[in-house]
């Protein structure tokens, strides 16, 4: 299990003396907590992984806006987390493999226009969970259906 994996890291860093991922994995670890209250009820792993893309979204942003103020310090810090936190999502998907992906899901659904962009986004974000940007598979799918 996912969970079990992110303990025993937490586990290796507190022995290595790792603090910065220490503290991200504490982090991530109140996260998941959080959530089980809120749902009343363990997450699979599905749920951790979409968490954790939650979570490196939000750092990864947070380092951009702090790149913009000039605060490279705490960009820095922001970036550490999100690729530590990275570190439990499955491999992305490359350029070909998407949009190969793209293709069939395309044909499997008869996707003709912008009308059926509902029907391909709700596939490509099935199977494509965890793996892939959404928000840039949303502009890739939005120019494939205009064209």
């Amino acid at each position: 299990m996912l969970e079990a994996r992110i303990t025993e890291d937490m586990k290796t860093a507190m022995r290595s003396g790792d603090k910065e991922a220490l503290s991200a994995i504490r982090m991530l670890k109140s996260a998941i907590k959080d959530r089980q209250i809120e749902l009343r009820k363990d997450l699979s792993d599905e749920d951790v992984m979409a968490l954790v893309g939650k979570l490196v979204k939000q750092r990864r942003e947070a380092a951009r806006q702090y790149a913009e103020a000039g605060r490279d310090d705490l960009q820095a810090k922001e970036l550490k987390e999100a690729e530590v936190y990275a570190a439990y999502l499955p491999e992305p998907m490359s350029q070909d493999e998407l949009d190969a992906l793209l293709e069939a899901v395309m044909t499997e659904t008869g996707a003709a226009g912008m009308k059926d962009m509902g029907k391909v986004m709700a596939e490509m974000r099935t199977r494509a969970a965890g793996r892939a940007d959404m928000g840039a598979l949303s502009a890739m799918v939005k120019a494939r259906l205009a064209a």
